[in-house]
């Protein structure tokens, strides 16, 4: 009986150090002491860094930088520890092949949570790796509806999906007497689901599709789509994908002397579009997620804020990857804890104030809201038109 005993006690003290190295291997970054002495919480951000989309990517970059830098300031305390937040940014050039070697990376770094990808086509096969590792992924920018109906309860985002910015465009073009459309898109999951959206939305109002052309996201020719579309006399020309594209396209559609109105979705809705088409740009529609930034909650705080920061102009997603970074943080506060183990059910069911708006999630991890905003090129500027549901 004395024997068992001891060896009872042995056990209990055995398992005790592996629950306790259990913890420390999970959460390995919450491990990590720096000068100041603060438990240091790895946070990741993946977007394209290099590529002909990188200045999107270093928008969202700095988005999440900002926002952890501003936590940082305000010596927050999660679980009775003062924490350090360290922004883990990897580039997945926009590419699906590489998003799932650079989620594997930011899973291996000890990362508790991740704000990304930008793409759809590279945020959706990265969400496996995020889900079976357990840690939430939240993303700006993504809106293929797939990526928050495949059921997992660590995908999240806080831009409005291509389901709710594909109906309104194709009301949109309606609005603007469009009867006959052309679509072009560039086979990429946001340009692919996008576009279906669109012509879903288009046709069950009555326009007619002349045609549904396909390009990809490194074209930049597209003298013999347009051409076939100028023999069809479409009244609208909507192109889904990105303003890489979206520039080079515009310039042409000009020059070939296509008289069509162009209508593209919020990767074109840039500065860097009206950069690359030039005074062809004039006259172009677009559309974007939620309000202007002027119309934000926080908008023109945060767009100082950025200038003074960054020195340079916001492009697209940087004030919702501030807002995914920021909201991830207040889940983790309100558990007192950086487990994600812990802090998942409270980024669930979160209400968090933006600077885009208020952020909170349906039961998909879809937002709550999703508004979409119009706007038109005027004076070689983009100007807010309106916002519709």
């Amino acid at each position: 009986m004395a024997t068992d005993a001891k060896l009872r006690g042995f056990s209990n003290v055995v398992s005790k150090w592996i629950f306790l190295l259990g913890i420390l291997i999970f959460s390995g970054c919450g491990t990590e002491q720096p000068n100041s002495g603060k438990t240091v919480v790895k946070i990741g951000q993946v977007s394209p860094l290099t590529g002909n989309i990188a200045h999107l990517g270093k928008d969202n970059e700095n988005g999440a930088r900002l926002a952890i830098e501003e936590a940082n300031a305000r010596n927050i305390s999660i679980g009775g520890t003062s924490v350090e937040f360290q922004l883990i940014s990897e580039d997945d050039q926009a590419k699906p092949s590489t998003s799932t070697i650079v989620a594997q990376k930011i899973v291996d770094s000890g990362a508790v949570g991740v704000i990304g990808h930008l793409n759809s086509g590279t945020t959706i096969p990265a969400s496996k790796i995020y889900f079976d590792a357990g840690i939430a992924q939240i993303s700006p920018s993504a809106t293929n509806v797939n990526y928050t109906n495949q059921g997992f309860n660590t995908a999240f985002r806080v831009i409005a999906n291509d389901a709710q910015q594909g109906r309104v465009l194709g009301s949109y073009a309606i609005k603007l007497d469009a009867k006959k459309i052309a679509v072009i898109d560039d086979r990429t999951d946001y340009g692919k689901g996008l576009a279906e959206e669109f012509e879903k939305s288009a046709k069950s109002l009555g326009a007619e599709i002349v045609t549904h052309e396909f390009t990809d996201n490194t074209k930049t020719d597209f003298t013999a789509i347009l051409t076939r579309i100028k023999s069809m006399s479409a009244d609208l020309i909507f192109f889904s994908g990105m303003d890489a594209q979206a520039g080079p396209m515009m310039k042409q559609i000009k020059n070939l002397g296509i008289k069509s109105i162009f209508l593209t979705g919020d990767g074109g809705q840039t500065p860097q579009f009206i950069t690359l088409a030039s005074s062809a740009a004039e006259g172009a529609y677009a559309s974007s997620p939620g309000e202007p930034l002027e119309k934000m909650a926080g908008g023109p705080e945060f767009t100082k804020k950025y200038m003074d920061t960054f020195k340079q102009p916001i492009q697209i997603y940087a004030p919702y990857a501030y807002d995914a970074m920021n909201t991830l943080i207040a889940a983790m506060v309100e558990a007192d804890s950086f487990d994600p183990r812990v802090y998942l059910s409270n980024l669930a069911t979160i209400n968090h104030s933006g600077v885009t708006g208020p952020v909170s999630f349906d039961a998909k991890g879809d937002i709550d809201r999703g508004t979409i905003s119009l706007y038109q090129v005027k004076d070689g500027e983009w100007v807010y038109l309106e916002t519709l549901e």
